[in-house]
């Protein structure tokens, strides 16, 4: 029973330390739910500019490679893509955003000169044109795949984060009140009793 329960001050004073960590605790992760927020949408227009400018982008080098497919023919423009070798290198690197690690993609640039690109001196305007319009589309995707990687992390440490803060908000801290009250109230009637109990001595002597 309840009533049986005898706690002490330290147990008191216990909870109370555990109440101040509790609300020490609550108040940083909601900084870091806001700071995660905030980052959040500033990422979040970097990539709608990024699809924007990627679909753009890709609408063009559509039409620049039917343009040299009308000119050239589709078997030429194959055994040309088939003769460039060079791969572009990309390294995968991470950065830190408010302890959360995100992936930094670097890679070198990819435009290149006609020249550079493999399929050696083909003097044809159209090709050139429809290769380095893919070449634009390409860094667009390593960009917008550095950056929705990045959307993506932050998104499921903001949930994870705002998991915390509920918990410490609606089940932790509520039940350290209730805890700290019965303590409270326990120690107030174990005292009133040892009062009783020291009157009752006074009369009997």
């Amino acid at each position: 029973m309840a009533q049986d329960i005898k706690p002490t001050r330290s147990e008191l004073l216990k909870v109370k330390k555990q109440i101040k960590l509790a609300k020490s605790g609550y108040s940083l992760l909601k900084k870091k739910r806001d700071g995660l927020i905030l980052e959040f949408f500033e990422i979040l227009k970097k990539a709608k500019t990024l699809r924007e400018e990627l679909v753009s982008e890709y609408q063009t080098a559509l039409e620049k490679m039917n343009i040299a497919r009308t000119l050239e023919g589709d078997l030429k423009i194959k055994s040309i893509a088939m003769a460039i070798k060079d791969i572009p290198e990309v390294s995968l690197q991470t950065k830190n955003i408010m302890g959360v690690k995100v992936p930094k993609i670097e890679s070198k640039s990819l435009q290149k000169h006609f020249l550079e690109r493999g399929y050696g001196f083909y003097n044809s305007a159209s090709i050139d044109e429809a290769a380095a319009a893919y070449e634009k589309v390409v860094e667009k995707i390593i960009l917008a795949a550095e950056v929705e990687t990045s959307m993506r992390k932050l998104l499921r440490e903001i949930e994870k984060t705002k998991r915390r803060v509920n918990a410490l908000e609606y089940v932790v801290m509520p039940r350290l009140d209730q805890v700290k009250n019965f303590i409270n109230l326990r120690l107030e009637e174990m005292e009133r009793e040892n009062i009783f109990r020291m009157k009752r001595i006074k009369v009997r002597a």
